[in-house]
């Protein structure tokens, strides 16, 4: 895999993705003030213990960010009320709904990939691996699916935003970087502010609808936490899925034995994918904020600290993967990181999974040859905390 990585030039600075590995699982960057956990155990110990790691940080950042923004984040939110807000939502995601919804993927993808049927090369984000996972959630939400253009352009403001390490600096300029963000999100949230007005006045069997009728302990949630936690869903909805996809297919592309055991046996599409999971983590980082003084990876990390958790790194950990360069669909056991783990587990990781299976299994289906074009190199999300695909043009002859 670190032929992929070098080919493109992915993301220089995370040495790992280049099979070198930090000098110890846990270091201080005494730049940024956080500690940086780069080991397979030591993030699934932090993972696990969300009393100790904390995923509510707005306390320790040095940069404040407009508390509004953060009301009915789950991201945000530690047990029990991370999980009384969960449940409304991962009714939604059952196995069994998923499931349920397979047959309009399929139905989706192939609408999809008729349009560019016959072409000569397609742009695998904007042709599939966006429109799909948008248009399945948004059909989820309530909201229209045909808008979904508008959802790109503010979910890229997001993600490019809100992503990385501004909220760490302190300085004029941080704080300055925040306010930008802030004003380049009112957009999605004046748009689904109005959504959630129209499900009030006249509901819909959709989630939207039942969010606006949700209660926990005998409270309605607010039009504020309902915005955020629909905008959430959204924007975090389709960009897993789209990098997951657009991920995978790069790893092939790169690996093309492994292409070729694939295409013979599509028993093997799930663990193509849960491989890209692990050797290109879309989710690269996660941030904790320690409530007490505790011991990992042999370090001492003090109370209220920044930790910040480099699941990439563990995906690639060799105590924990043998051959951790290795692109491997075959690979058994897979425990990554790529969907997060405990309490945060991502929510939408089922319905995430069977739109990679399904786009996937269409594009070998469809398409004998996929490679990537070389007059036209991939693009890929600028931010440091996350690593994916943002264009891919694909050569289809």
């Amino acid at each position: 895999m670190t032929t992929v990585v070098d080919r493109w030039d992915i993301h220089p600075e995370h040495r790992w993705l280049r099979g070198e590995r930090p000098a110890a699982p846990v270091e201080f960057d005494e730049t940024q003030g956080v500690w940086n956990v780069y080991g397979h155990a030591e993030c699934l110990t932090a993972l696990n213990d969300h009393t100790t790691f904390s995923s509510d940080l707005a306390r320790l950042l040095p940069v404040g960010v407009d508390s509004s923004l953060t009301e009915g984040d789950l991201s945000q939110m530690d047990p029990p009320v991370h999980r009384k807000y969960r449940n409304l939502v991962s009714r939604a995601f059952t196995p069994r709904l998923v499931a349920a919804m397979e047959s309009r993927v399929v139905d989706i993808t192939r609408e999809l990939l008729d349009r560019v049927d016959g072409a000569p090369a397609l742009e695998l984000a904007s042709d599939l691996a966006y429109p799909l996972p948008v248009i399945v959630i948004a059909e989820l939400l309530g909201v229209p699916a045909s808008d979904r253009d508008l959802f790109r352009g503010w979910a890229d403001d997001v993600i490019e935003s809100f992503s990385g390490f501004s909220f760490l600096d302190d300085s004029e300029q941080g704080q300055k970087d925040i306010q930008d963000a802030t004003a380049r999100l009112r957009p999605l949230l004046d748009y689904m502010a109005a959504q959630l007005a129209e499900r009030r006045r006249r509901p819909q069997d959709d989630l939207l609808s039942q969010l606006a009728e949700a209660e926990i302990d005998g409270e309605r949630l607010t039009d504020n936490e309902i915005v955020n936690f629909a905008n959430i869903l959204l924007v975090t909805g389709h960009i897993t899925t789209t990098m997951t996809l657009g991920n995978t297919v790069l790893c092939l592309d790169a690996n093309p034995g492994q292409t070729a055991k694939v295409r013979a046996d599509r028993s093997l599409v799930p663990g193509a994918i849960e491989e890209a999971l692990r050797v290109l983590s879309p989710s690269a980082a996660l941030a904790r904020g320690t409530t007490t003084d505790v011991r990992i990876g042999g370090v001492e990390i003090p109370k209220d600290q920044i930790v910040m958790l480099w699941l990439a790194a563990a995906n690639r950990d060799p105590l924990r993967f043998p051959d951790p360069e290795v692109y491997d669909p075959a690979r058994d056991p897979n425990p990554h990181f790529g969907f997060g783990r405990g309490v945060h587990f991502c929510v939408g990781a089922g319905l995430a999974r069977l739109e990679a299976k399904v786009a996937l299994n269409a594009l070998l289906d469809r398409f004998p040859v996929l490679r990537t074009d070389p007059e036209r190199p991939p693009t890929f999300f600028p931010t440091p905390d996350m690593v994916g695909v943002n264009t891919l043009h694909l050569l289809t002859s």
